[in-house]
């Protein structure tokens, strides 16, 4: 199922930043076309765009609100449009449940402030939650969309790939973040179901990074004070992109990052297959599973202040009535 991504086209939601943009970039580094589909491009983003519009391998841009499915469909249109074939999908938008401080702006409703309580985003008329529409709905929507575009094409046996990005979230519990855990959980339920998908020639497989150093942190200080930089590591975009190629071309990815020398254990790769990045990789079995413990980047040490942050909204009076 291994493929060389030369030459090839990939649709990557999400990729205007972070792990997305790193895979986004690798993939242009080796040689594949990429359509980036997010609501708005970084400027390193829009760098690589412009650098590569022209030319192959080339790179474009469709503003995509992964909430919508009509703009879901859109953008495998486009891709087909201006490159044909599809090989690889990366359903990789994703948003980090907000945490709870009041002097901090808030994106989204965190469990802790439900729709209707103030800073939410979310109507409390409005019938679903943004962060669950993002983190799941949109993969799995996606994920359909790309099973019909592959077996449209089937016929040339060209092996194709779908990519999830989960989380260490998905193997863990987190008082803080439960709606965020809970999807992470729902990704790698996901994968492992389509796993026999293998069977047709589509491979699904996953990423599950521990803490990553990108905007969905940086940019958020009310995150930041979660990480003790004295304890904890940061795992960047780019490793986890270099497993997520390996994971196409590839089929065997070493524990150790980066290594090419065939040194330390060997995790092959099927369908199904859910690869932990911390500072080394991990296979996630489906079955007793150790969890991801304490293994350098996958660690947020200051944790408990912002659990106890929940605890104290709990406390107040009336929580999770006054805006029913």
């Amino acid at each position: 199922m291994a493929l060389s991504v030369k030459g090839r086209t990939a649709i990557i939601t999400g990729a205007g930043s972070g792990i997305n943009f790193a895979y986004a970039k690798l993939l242009i580094e080796n040689g594949c076309n990429v359509l980036i589909a997010d609501l708005a491009l970084r400027p390193e983003a829009k760098a690589l765009v412009e650098t590569h519009s022209t030319g192959s391998p080339r790179a474009i841009f469709q503003e995509t609100d992964v909430r919508d499915w009509l703009q879901l469909e859109r953008m495998f249109e486009v891709a087909e449009r201006e490159f044909g074939e599809i090989d690889i999908v990366c359903p990789g938008a994703g948003v980090y449940e907000p945490l709870i401080d009041d002097a901090i702006a808030q994106h989204w409703s965190n469990f802790w402030r439900p729709p209707g309580s103030a800073p939410s985003k979310d109507a409390r008329d409005g019938g679903r939650y943004a962060l669950v529409d993002i983190n799941i709905t949109h993969p799995i929507r996606t994920s359909q969309l790309a099973i019909a575009h592959f077996q449209k094409h089937r016929g040339n046996g060209r092996p194709k790939h779908l990519i999830h990005i989960s989380s260490i979230a998905g193997q863990i519990s987190a008082m803080s973040t439960p709606i965020y855990v809970a999807t992470k959980h729902a990704i790698n339920g996901l994968v492992r179901s389509l796993g026999k998908l293998d069977r047709l020639g589509i491979r699904v497989t996953a990423v599950a990074p521990g803490v990553i150093k990108t905007p969905l942190w940086t940019d958020h200080p009310e995150k930041l004070k979660m990480v003790n930089d004295s304890a904890d590591e940061w795992v960047t975009p780019e490793e986890v992109a270099e497993v997520m190629l390996a994971l196409v071309q590839q089929d065997q990815v070493s524990e150790i990052i980066g290594d090419r020398s065939g040194r330390g254990q060997q995790y092959k790769v099927v369908g199904g297959t859910i690869l932990e990045v911390s500072k080394t990789v991990r296979e996630v079995n489906a079955f007793n599973d150790p969890g991801p413990g304490n293994r350098p980047g996958n660690t947020a040490s200051d944790h408990g202040a912002v659990e106890e942050e929940s605890f104290g909204l709990l406390s107040q009076e009336g929580w999770g009535r006054s805006q029913l």
